[in-house]
């Protein structure tokens, strides 16, 4: 092959590497998944980012994760289609733009008008909308570009008008008014998965509701006192004691005199405040559950803006809920109404989007009927069709699905899929279709009107598996691609989307949306806070890139990612990433310079096994078994063990023991042993950059081309996955596991000279000699192989492999599980001085060790010092004995 020696840089430099291979890699069209090969296709769709979003350090992960599996199916030979887009992401969206509006033009939605409006929110799309698509980019993602989609793509809008009249026509699709969760920020109605419960310290208020008879009051306790201007009701247990003769009854509603019943409901929690409940029908869900089996009246006082409505009274009519709710509780404590007021912690609902706690409302809504949908959802996790990973997501999956409610699908908002329901102006009948129809059927009016609401953005989203592909159009891509194989989102919308995914191809394609669904960690910084602006603790992804590269990040964020458990991040960590990536590096500008690569650089089985070291043997078992644990790794979707197996191989085994081996190969007399040692350093390499390829895509493709394992036009992507060395090529080779741990065996024993030499204060680069003693025939004939690399590794003046060895005096040594290393110190070190140099040493810890016993032996410090330092003096006392134990020996052996 052509020598290629002066193609690597002295060092890896990321910025250069990226910038040169992704677009090849684009430009290429090895993104881009065939649709009619013969190959089998593994496909995977992106949780589609909102088309307002900016690269987070979740993206990192997430997309990091979804790259590893595209990039590995990839090489072990499928057809593989990552299919990316954005969600149009109504409210987030709107909301932006609105701000942009008013802040720039003074403007809002209504000055414009909806088809205006929507105009601006397209411009502002193509001017701002997409940015995180191409940040992923500088992560190095391996998406199928030209299978990019919107969710307000015209085909994919059509799946979903398509989806909603057919449910619509099986009755699973119905208008009505209910109990909804509303976001008064947003002006629109939200779905339970959609409002964010937080612990809030407010207050409970009891306030004396006087009986209309006159003969008496009875306490009610709320955290809202200014919904009791909608109070239709008082409620208490049936069985309770306290109220039983009160049934019946009624009360004067203070501020607005109107009279109210007090009732007996079995909803009543008779230990809760006082027992007794006040009812708001319009205002919470049980209230109005309540109050439709009681009869009661329903009054709305709190309006869509969080303001005050007309039916609160006019001193109250336009106010802001919660100065109403100060002007409420001054009201009351002026008559006299408010018996007390105690602290009280309590979960309050916030609107995910709009940030502020949401209000229920009683409202005229568009819903889905789920339990139908769910039922074979939950029998596809449950039979194994679809793995969850951790398993333990299982549990949450079916605890919701088997409590679902109906979805509230309609939002009051102008960005996004227009409900396509149409309202005769007649005789107001509804007829759910693509477009408008031509005349009424129940009264023959020829004028209708569009819901003015539209879909909740997840419409769109739980149906992405398969309209990304076309559907309902019977497309090859369709037919080729689905169902997926893998998902890998976030546990946070485990309801949202996948659970709703996972309904939608059932229900629409017959078929699982996907087989295996992998949940992601939560990113948290090196407190184990969260991440957030705010606290200042949110770094850039792209600064993270220009700083360390993005084979450093992706590889960082995947090996301190222990599955189910929150990652713990800080960017110097990326040092981690930045290192393994020079050592590799470092190890094939090794190899370059020891000259020509071969031509059969992935292949083993035709090498000469006569002249194959033990430490050759060696690496090809570890190689083989290392490939065989990574490939089991990524198959159970381990990341974490993935990344820990490449770094222990790459770092602690094939860099820091076989490259230096292989010195003794390259630089010795025998050049039919070189070139067989360069076969195996060229095999070992290929499979390395093959295993890490999906992790650090770049540096392995900069490196792949370096070494002229492939040609300019060609990429690793398109390499093979290492396959296990065949039974027969073991044994030809003689590769087994008890040479593997014979020469493990070696390393153990060598690192053990090494400590000697620090021991006695012996610099490494001065040569001494050792002595090795093997008490198993296997252990020296290992030794007796190849003793160039076990001189080479010491740095050994001359190394002596006696199994007879009997040393004359006591000498400084260490004992193996198959030998002995001897370290002679004659001519190695300056006796007399080192005698000297140990016993000040002693002196110094006995002096230290004796000020620790004197604190210890003190009963007044052990009575009075915090637990925790008593601790640490015993500690201490522990290490320093170990220390003074530790240079008496060196000092016996001496003497």
């Amino acid at each position: 092959m052509t020598d290629n020696r002066s193609e690597m840089a002295k060092a890896y430099e990321p910025a250069s590497v990226e910038s040169k291979w992704y677009p090849h890699w684009e430009s290429q069209g090895y993104f881009h998944g065939k649709g009619d090969s013969d190959k089998s296709p593994y496909t995977i769709v992106i949780p589609p980012p909102n088309v307002t979003g900016m690269l987070t350090l979740g993206h990192v992960l997430n997309n990091t994760l979804q790259d590893i599996l595209i990039r590995w199916e990839k090489l072990r030979g499928r057809d593989v289609c990552w299919v990316p887009g954005t969600d149009h992401a109504g409210i987030a969206t709107q909301s932006k733009v609105e701000a942009h509006l008013r802040v720039s033009e003074s403007l809002s939605r209504y000055d414009l008008g909806r088809d205006k409006f929507l105009v601006r929110v397209w411009e502002w799309k193509e001017k701002y909308g997409g940015t995180i698509i191409h940040q992923l980019r500088r992560l190095g993602v391996a998406c199928d570009w030209r299978r990019e989609r919107f969710t307000l793509d015209d085909d994919l809008s059509d799946a979903v008008v398509e989806v909603f009249l057919r449910l619509y026509d099986k009755g699973l699709i119905y208008r009505g008014k209910r109990m909804i969760n509303w976001c008064p920020k947003s002006h629109t109605a939200l779905s339970d998965e959609e409002v964010i419960y937080q612990s809030t310290r407010g207050s409970l208020w009891y306030m004396r509701y006087p009986l209309t008879s006159g003969d008496g009051h009875i306490i009610v306790a709320t955290t809202r006192p200014e919904t009791m201007l909608g109070d239709t009701g008082v409620a208490v247990h049936p069985e309770d004691e306290r109220y039983r003769t009160m049934i019946g009854q009624t009360v004067t509603l203070p501020l607005t005199g109107r009279e109210i019943p007090i009732f007996g409901d079995t909803y009543v929690d008779r230990e809760f405040g006082t027992g007794a409940v006040k009812v708001t029908p319009a205002h919470d869900p049980n209230d109005y559950d309540m109050s439709q089996r009681h009869n009661l009246a329903v009054i709305e006082v709190i309006d869509r803006d969080g303001s005050m409505t007309r039916e609160a009274g006019p001193d109250y009519q336009g106010l802001d809920r919660y100065e109403c709710r100060r002007t409420v509780v001054a009201a009351l404590q002026e008559q006299g109404v408010i018996e007390k007021i105690e602290d009280y912690e309590h979960q309050v609902g916030f609107s995910e989007r709009g940030h502020v706690p949401v209000e229920p409302r009683l409202s005229e809504q568009w819903f889905v009927k789920m339990t139908s949908l769910a039922k074979p959802a939950i029998k596809a996790v449950e039979d194994g069709r679809i793995r969850f990973y951790p398993e333990r997501w299982t549990k949450t999956y079916n605890h919701w699905m088997e409590n679902i409610k109906d979805w509230c699908i309609s939002r009051q908002l102008w960005w996004g899929h227009r409900i396509p329901a149409y309202y005769c102006t007649n005789c107001n009948a509804v007829v759910a279709a693509r477009s408008a129809p031509e005349v009424c059927t129940d009264c023959g009016h020829n004028a209708f009107r569009q819901d003015e609401d539209v879909l909740d953005t997840w419409f769109s989203s739980w149906l992405w598996p398969f309209s990304v592909f076309g559907w309902p159009k019977a497309s090859e891509d369709l037919k080729h691609f689905y169902p997926t194989q893998s998902l890998v989102t976030g546990p946070d919308i485990i309801f949202f989307w996948v659970a709703r995914m996972i309904m939608a191809g059932l229900e629409f394609m017959d078929d699982i949306p996907f087989s295996d669904v992998y949940f992601t960690s939560i990113i948290r910084d090196d407190k184990g806070r969260k991440l957030s602006k705010s606290l200042n603790n949110s770094p850039n992804p792209l600064d993270v890139i220009d700083s360390y590269g993005a084979d450093a990040l992706r590889y960082t964020v995947i090996y301190i990612a222990p599955v189910g458990l929150d990652i713990r991040y800080s960017n110097e960590k990326c040092e981690i990433g930045r290192n393994f990536a020079n050592k590799i590096w470092n190890a094939a500008r090794f190899r370059l310079i020891q000259g020509d690569i071969s031509e059969n650089w992935d292949q083993i089985d035709d090498i000469d096994a006569e002249r194959l070291r033990p430490d050759d043997r060696w690496v090809l078992y570890r190689t083989n078994t290392v490939a065989a644990e990574i490939t089991a790794s990524l198959t159970a979707f381990d990341f974490h063990s993935y990344a820990i197996q490449l770094y222990e191989f790459i770092w602690n085994e094939f860099c820091d023991w076989y490259v230096e081996s292989a010195k003794a190969a390259f630089y010795g007399d025998d050049e039919q042993r070189r070139q067989v040692t360069l076969r195996v350093f060229d095999y070992v390499l290929s499979v390395i950059l093959r295993l890490l390829h999906p992790v650090m895509p770049f540096v392995t493709e900069e490196i792949f081309h370096g070494l002229n394992f492939v040609g300019d036009d060609a990429s690793i992507m398109n390499a093979t996955w290492p396959e296990p060395l065949t039974p027969a090529t073991l044994q030809a080779l003689r590769i087994d596991a008890d040479t593997a741990a014979m020469v493990k065996e070696k390393f153990d024993l060598i690192k053990a000279g090494r400590n000697l030499r620090g021991d006695y204060n012996i610099p490494f680069n001065r040569k001494i000699a050792y002595v090795i003693k093997p008490t198993s025939d296997a252990f020296r004939k290992v030794l007796e192989a190849d003793p160039a690399s076990v001189t080479l590794h010491l740095n050994a003046e001359s190394i002596i492999i006696d199994a007879d060895y009997m040393p004359e005096t006591s000498l400084p040594s260490a004992v193996g599980n198959h030998g002995l290393i001897y370290m002679p110190l004659e001519g190695a070190v300056d006796v007399d001085a080192e005698v000297a140099r140990l016993k000040k040493q002693h002196e110094d810890l006995q002096r230290v060790i004796g000020t620790i016993n004197k604190k210890l032996e003190n009963e007044n410090f052990l009575k009075r010092a915090p637990q925790e330092i008593v601790s640490g003096e015993r500690e201490r006392q522990k290490e320093y004995s170990e220390k003074i134990k530790q240079v008496e020996a060196l000092l016996a052996g001496l003497q």
